[in-house]
């Protein structure tokens, strides 16, 4: 889809999870393509990139298309996904971004400056099951 790619792993947008949590991969179900690096994820660390909400400056000639890069200070930091003018945000898209990126960051997607939406970040606060056992060891 325009939101996803070959390099998107189900964290990154959502996707993990039973019927009860909406989710589309679960993870204790059989074997699949990917399964290892999904496991991996899950039991070590938090993905790479996350999905977030843009609101686009409206005053700009352009919006981006997708796949469109997103840049902070002149870096890439993601790219454009689905980009659509909602009837009372004005144009936003949907976009796949690092996840070290602060929401307050300046950002251009393409030829717009665009800004995060706090409320599109999922928060992850659960504690990673690897992590919990590094700090067991450590005596943490």
């Amino acid at each position: 889809g325009l939101d996803t790619d070959e390099r998107t792993i189900p964290h990154e947008v959502h996707w993990i999870g039973g019927p009860a949590e909406h989710g589309a991969v679960h993870l204790d179900k059989g074997c699949y393509r990917g399964q290892e690096t999904v496991a991996r994820v899950h039991n070590l660390g938090k993905p790479p990139r996350h999905l977030v909400m843009l609101h686009l400056d409206g005053s700009a000639e352009a919006v981006p298309e997708p796949g469109d890069p997103i840049t902070a200070g002149g870096r890439a930091v993601g790219r454009v996904g689905t980009v659509v003018n909602h009837h009372e945000l004005g144009p936003i898209a949907l976009a796949l971004i690092k996840r070290n990126i602060p929401v307050d960051t300046e950002l251009m997607a393409g030829p717009s400056a665009a800004s995060i939406d706090p409320d599109s970040i999922v928060a992850d606060d659960a504690p990673q099951a690897g992590r919990e056992a590094v700090n067991r060891l450590r005596g943490k």
